[in-house]
């Protein structure tokens, strides 16, 4: 449906403006034309009430009426708005609502119902309860669960004209839950139950049970939710999606493994369920924290695109995991050192410390601290064993890689500069835009950075040691921001030469160069890209694997002699990645035993939530 107004400065002048046109069109006879502009003037404006007195006066006119407001595909908003209006001035509110109700579904926080008629108590005696209730379903599987403020003013006549409608037929049993559905959205819960009861108390019914779970689910009234919801089963014991919201009740109540057993047995009739087999993979994963579950959820998303209660599922539960959605806070001394400055009200920009840290610190990390501080100076004492300046082959002579060709910084003593130069003005505004935003899940993650895939690879590594400036420029910002461009330039270059196979190709080459570079955020981001690589493409599961095993247990040798300020940041990237080797896995794992800033809460009596992020009605 077009709206037409898209930009407009102040609506209310230009509804004034289009109702002048209306006016001289209609004096001089041209009935057509004004009914045009008045369309428009509702678009803009729907409560101005001049609007409707002119709407009025073409729809009585010999030559006026509904056929003024044409609705074929597409439509026009004003022209829908208008002939819904047409028809209440005509006495045919039948007609008149399903039209306002079509507005109200496609901007849903339009004042499009504001008119006298819609508080009338006539309107609402005269309107059949079936269609007040397919109008009703059809405004709340609209609308979001609670709606917003601004949504929820413009559906106050809706909300008007269902009182009146139930004051006219207070036993009508399907009118009184379909009313509960949409009361309950617009944050009137204690009614919507009553209305769901005294539906089922007129006629039970599967809707009307249905209607009392929702309501007592909003007010968190748990275990009436789970009594109403059993006793819709009882008029449909195969009705799986219905499992799948007991059991989500169930988990959201504290009651995780009770709400899991309710999802597998719809699992049981039905292993493919598109309902209960993500609740089941989120479920498993918020209770035992085992990556696996996660995975197949993704392959089951890739197989079948486009479903949007499996993306939530696989969104929620990877926000709870570093890197998974999270990127995990940097730790080293500069860093902790530019955060106090700001705790204690000093600008970094202006500071002009000497700092002394006691070995090489990312470079990356020393970047940030430049570029939030530029008056800060650092002085390295001394240079441990293995040194962190030299790439892993070099230190090693052992791994699954034997040199690495590309290098982001080269060293003068303890000083790191960048070894690849400034990238495209392209290239920066591409990574600003998307480094702005977090990703929902890695293989999101992987499929927006295709929008990375015809930058080259030069400019995807001048991007990371030479990252643009981040929407707020305040100094505490810049470690984080350049953690994220540095992850989106490898997902970027993780879509680089896509034709060629993953073995050998020139992608892998240039991630593999960078994880086994000199200790840097850089090789975090190289390894996030393998992990995301490796979720979407499972041929390379199992190369990847071997190579952020490798970088991880290379890093845990070097911590038993020095600090590997990167060792808790691999650790996490070990626990991203599918068909990780167990015992690897374990000592990741034991790694993070005592990190305070892991998010991952998942465990023997974790919460295994809503897996579905907001509630929703589903298809039952």
């Amino acid at each position: 449906m077009a709206e037409g107004h898209e930009g407009t400065a102040d609506p209310r002048l230009e509804a004034e403006g289009e109702l002048s046109m209306a006016r001289l069109a209609l004096e001089g006879g041209d009935l057509r034309h004004a009914a045009g502009h008045v369309a428009r003037a509702l678009a803009f404006d729907p409560r101005l009430p001049e609007v409707h007195e002119l709407l009025a006066r073409l729809a009585v006119h010999p030559d006026g009426g509904p056929g003024l407001y044409p609705v074929d595909q597409p439509a026009y908003l004003g022209d829908v708005v208008a002939r819904a209006h047409t028809f209440a001035v005509l006495d045919h509110p039948d007609q008149a609502l399903p039209l306002l109700v079509t507005a109200q579904c496609h901007r849903p926080d339009g004042a499009w119902a504001d008119a006298a008629w819609m508080y009338e108590r006539r309107t609402a005696e005269r309107l059949e309860p079936e269609l007040v209730r397919n109008s009703l379903l059809r405004l709340a599987g609209a609308l979001g669960d609670p709606v917003g403020e601004q949504v929820l003013s413009a559906l106050r006549p809706y909300l008007a004209l269902v009182d009146l409608c139930l004051e006219a037929r207070p036993e009508e049993p399907q009118l009184l839950w379909a009313a509960s559905m949409l009361l309950r959205r617009c944050g009137r819960a204690g009614d919507a139950v009553a209305l769901a009861l005294r539906s089922e108390a007129v006629e039970p019914s599967f809707h009307a049970a249905m209607a009392a779970g929702y309501a007592f689910r909003a007010e968190k009234r748990w275990k009436e939710a789970e009594r109403a919801w059993l006793r819709a089963l009882e008029f449909d014991p195969g009705n799986l999606a219905l499992h799948t919201d007991i059991g989500e009740l169930l988990a959201t109540a504290g009651r995780p493994r009770d709400g899991l057993a309710w999802v597998e047995r719809a699992l049981e009739q039905d292993p493919q369920d598109p309902t209960a087999f993500p609740t089941a993979c989120g479920m498993r994963f918020s209770l035992d924290g085992r990556l696996e579950h996660l995975v197949a959820l993704a392959d089951h998303l890739r197989e079948r695109p486009g479903g949007d209660h499996p993306d939530r599922v696989l969104t929620q539960s990877s926000q709870s995991r570093h890197w998974l959605g999270p990127i995990p806070p940097p730790t080293e001394a500069v860093v902790d050192v530019l955060h106090r400055l700001q705790e204690q009200g000093v600008d970094p920009e202006g500071s002009r410390l000497a700092l002394t840290v006691s070995a090489p610190e990312p470079p990356s990390a020393l970047l940030a601290l430049r570029l939030a501080a530029p008056g800060c100076t650092v002085e390295v004492g001394a240079v441990p064993v293995p040194d962190p300046r030299l790439t892993v082959p070099e230190v090693a002579g052992r791994g699954p890689v034997r040199a690495v060709e590309r290098r982001l910084w080269r060293y003068r003593g303890t000083t790191a500069e960048p070894a690849v130069g400034p990238p495209s003005d392209q290239a920066q505004e591409a990574l600003r835009t998307l480094a702005s935003y977090p990703w929902r899940h890695l293989p999101a993650a992987y499929d927006d950075a295709v929008r990375l895939s015809a930058l080259p690879l030069e400019d995807l590594l001048g991007v990371m040691a030479h990252p643009p400036a981040p929407p707020n420029v305040a100094a505490g910002v810049w470690p984080a921001w350049i953690r994220r461009v540095q992850a989106w330039a490898c997902l970027g270059i993780a879509h680089h030469r896509a034709d060629q196979p993953w073995e050998g190709s020139e992608r892998r080459s240039a991630l593999i160069d960078l994880a086994f570079g000199p200790e840097d955020w850089a090789a975090e981001a190289a390894l996030l890209s393998m992990a995301a690589t490796a979720w979407v493409r499972p041929e390379a599961r199992k190369d990847v694997a071997g190579l952020v095993a490798w970088r991880f247990l290379l890093a845990m040798e070097a911590a038993r002699t020095r600090a590997v300020t990167v060792l808790a940041s691999f650790a996490h990237l070990v626990r991203a990645v599918p068909d990780m080797d167990p015992e690897v896995l374990r000592l990741a794992e034991e790694a993070l035993r005592d990190d305070p800033d892991d998010p991952d809460v998942t465990g023997e009596d974790g919460d295994a939530g809503d897996t579905r992020g907001t509630a929703q009605e589903r298809e039952h």
